[in-house]
């Protein structure tokens, strides 16, 4: 007998563990006729990436998301949502009856007047659907007729962290799980050999905010599904790569004795977290083959380089990223996450945003077009969009070829394409400021809502108990917003 038998120092998570084993491993041996380490081989038997027992909910209409994250907070009024009475009142205050006392930030609350900026840009309709786009966008303006706007969305943040958490995670408070590890949990995986979620930052965009690995994290969700970040570079994934004078072959031979160390550990203490760990082990070892092919795009035609334009040839800029998502989604990744940075116009929109649009229209739009042309877009939602819109007054002076915008929560844009969204569509409307939801207004918990259900899940369904509560990624809210789905 070793001291290591008299353990006085056990944690809560132990005694349960051994609890659990003690009472429900007995029953468990006198109905299966097997020993604890059987029981152990049992537990292991499922998956940890399958899912959640009867999800999806009801047949899906999408299998996928590829979610393009424009990070600061893209200006409504100068991209979709066009005001001529704005551009008509340049200049003139913020008329009272419109603000109705609604909160400013910092920067712009101590301002002398709030003088209305109108667009610098034009506006044309396009498409059998006549929707305004601005001039900006050129390319996104060519595949108006496969997308679904909607002009109402508003949130309950006014600053970028938690906003972006908030449409992230479903809270404004870091923590909880975001959306692509919801969807993880609840669906599993549809690929063995790549992760559930996957996400890409552009390298080249102005990083006016910072970006947090918690906006793709697990949460209190096991650690399997939390988002796993592929770079530009030598080492797409840290920490992939064996080390130097590691074999593949000795790398096999070391997990295989790890499992069985697992196996017993689990027999012992029953804490779900040992197998996963034991699934994460060998994800990354089936990762070493799969990750390099994913990421070579040499063998990917001119045309399609011309689809997406000459910054698909640079690893890690927003179009290359686009490109890595198609071939992601060929792949049957489940959620796929692009974060573009750089939309945080304070001052110097025209410029900033033209530049903005000049790095992401032409992908945005290739990538619509490419899972078309290959038969994906029926089965994939491709989400466009930021955390909140900007004000229709500007912050600091206004002048004639410049004005900066402040944020704005009451009231912005975003598109979705495929997965049974309704194509040439625009739902929902605001008023001749683009300051307020007038018509039709969509909460980010609706749309939350709406994108779970296009996946086949009931957003009330998708649920964790953690702490004594059950926890969702729509909170205690959200309703599917019906009329924009087919």
């Amino acid at each position: 007998m070793t001291c290591n038998h008299l353990n006085f120092g056990m944690t809560r998570r132990d005694f349960f563990g051994r609890f659990a084993l003690g009472l429900g491993g007995a029953a468990m041996a006198g109905l299966f006729h097997s020993s604890a380490a059987a029981a152990s081989k049992l537990a292991k038997a499922a998956s940890p990436y399958q899912g959640l027992p009867d999800f999806p909910n009801f047949t899906p209409r999408a299998k996928r998301i590829i979610y393009l994250f424009m990070s600061g907070g893209p200006s409504q009024m100068d991209l979709f949502d066009y005001k001529p009475k704005l551009n008509e009142m340049n200049g003139q205050e913020l008329p009272a009856s419109v603000r109705m006392g609604q909160r400013l930030t910092g920067m712009s609350a101590n301002q002398a007047s709030l003088p209305l900026a109108g667009s610098a840009f034009k506006f044309q309709r396009h498409g059998q659907c006549g929707v305004w786009v601005s001039e900006l966008l050129p390319h996104t303006a060519k595949i108006v007729d496969d997308l679904c706007f909607i002009k109402s969305l508003h949130t309950e943040a006014i600053n970028h962290d938690p906003a972006i958490t908030f449409f992230q995670t479903g809270s404004q408070i870091a923590g909880r799980p975001s959306m692509g590890a919801w969807l993880s949990y609840g669906l599993g995986s549809a690929n063995e050999n790549l992760p559930a979620f996957v996400v890409l930052i552009s390298k080249n965009a102005n990083r006016d905010q910072p970006l947090y690995s918690r906006l793709w994290g697990n949460g209190f969700l096991s650690s399997l599904h939390q988002g796993v970040q592929f770079r530009s570079g030598k080492d797409p994934v840290l920490y992939l790569n064996n080390p130097d004078g590691v074999t593949a072959e000795s790398r096999r031979k070391l997990l295989d004795r790890l499992a069985e160390l697992h196996e017993i550990q689990f027999a012992d203490l029953g804490d779900p977290d040992i197998n996963s760990r034991v699934a994460q082990y060998e994800m990354a070892y089936r990762m070493q083959t799969s990750v390099p092919d994913v990421m070579d795009v040499s063998r990917e035609g001119e045309a399609t380089f011309a689809l997406y334009g000459d910054d698909a040839k640079k690893p890690g800029t927003f179009a290359a990223n686009c490109l890595l998502a198609r071939r992601l989604a060929e792949r049957n990744v489940r959620f796929i996450q692009l974060y573009h940075q750089g939309w945080d116009h304070h001052g110097g929109l025209p410029k900033g945003i033209r530049n903005e649009c000049a790095k992401t229209d032409q992908a945005c739009a290739a990538l619509v077009t490419d899972l078309k042309a290959r038969g994906l877009l029926d089965d994939t939602i491709v989400v466009w969009g930021g955390e909140f819109g900007r004000t229709s007054y500007s912050q600091g002076k206004l002048t004639k070829d410049d004005y900066g915008r402040d944020h704005h929560p009451r009231c912005f844009t975003m598109w979705m394409a495929g997965g049974g969204f309704k194509p040439g569509f625009s739902f929902g409307e605001t008023d001749d400021f683009s300051y307020n939801a007038v018509v039709d207004p969509v909460h980010v918990h609706d749309f939350q809502a709406t994108v779970l259900h296009q996946l086949g899940i009931d957003h009330e369904k998708l649920v964790f108990k953690h702490q004594g509560r059950r926890y969702r990624l729509t909170d205690v809210h959200g309703n599917v917003v019906k009329a924009v789905v087919s």
